[in-house]
């Protein structure tokens, strides 16, 4: 699937494995988690995209040991970094003679990483243990990010291909993707909340995925 034209973000929506029976909650039957994939600039092979999960869930929380993130790539792109999280294998990067990715997996795994990690190794909203707290009992701490440097993976909003078959794991059966959906990029607050800042793409194309809409 090529990116569309205009600035836009991608929706795949998430159904738990789980029976409608034991799903549903009356007390919160709008209940969701999602996950957005906001491109924030360009590499020369690449570029850097902010990941960020939000448990719109009123009463329930993603426990211990918390979430696992992972989709199919496209094309042949790889991690060359991230911070805030890591892929639980690094895969066959033999082709790569320096400068090793960070994994080289088709279809990576992704958890979070574990609180005290050096300060280097966040970014705001992570490092966690993938614990996520329900919006209803703490928004604060409902939410999860981290940061993922892709490569190989084309410049342009023609040439770069959103990731497919994302999944979302965490204590229970988890959940399957359905059919993207174009929404609007996210904007950015930097850290004093005097200035917003918006995905970064192309001239006039700012791609965000908002890759999982989970009901529970």
């Amino acid at each position: 699937m090529e990116l569309p034209n205009n600035a836009a973000a991608l929706v795949l929506v998430l159904a738990a494995t789980l029976s409608v029976a034991v799903a549903y909650d009356p007390l919160d039957p709008n209940g969701n988690i999602t996950m957005k994939w906001d491109v924030m600039s360009w590499t020369p092979d690449g570029y850097v995209a902010t990941v960020t999960i939000n448990n719109f869930q009123m009463y329930r929380q993603i426990m211990a040991p918390g979430w696992t993130v992972g989709w199919t790539w496209a094309k042949r792109e790889v991690i060359w970094s991230m911070v805030g999280a890591q892929a639980t294998e690094q895969g066959d990067c033999s082709k790569f003679k320096a400068n090793l990715p960070h994994s080289c997996r088709r279809t990576p795994a992704v958890v979070d990483l574990l609180p005290g990690v050096p300060y280097n190794q966040q970014i705001a909203n992570c490092c966690r243990g993938g614990v996520v707290s329900a919006y209803g009992q703490d928004p604060s701490a409902s939410v999860a990010a981290f940061q993922i440097s892709v490569g190989q993976a084309g410049t342009t909003n023609r040439t770069v291909k959103v990731p497919k078959n994302f999944t979302l794991l965490g204590p229970g059966p988890g959940y399957t993707c359905g059919p993207a959906k174009v929404v609007p990029s996210t904007v950015f607050l930097t850290a004093d909340h005097r200035r917003k800042t918006q995905a970064l793409s192309m001239p006039n194309d700012l791609l965000s995925y908002l890759a999982v809409r989970a009901w529970i």
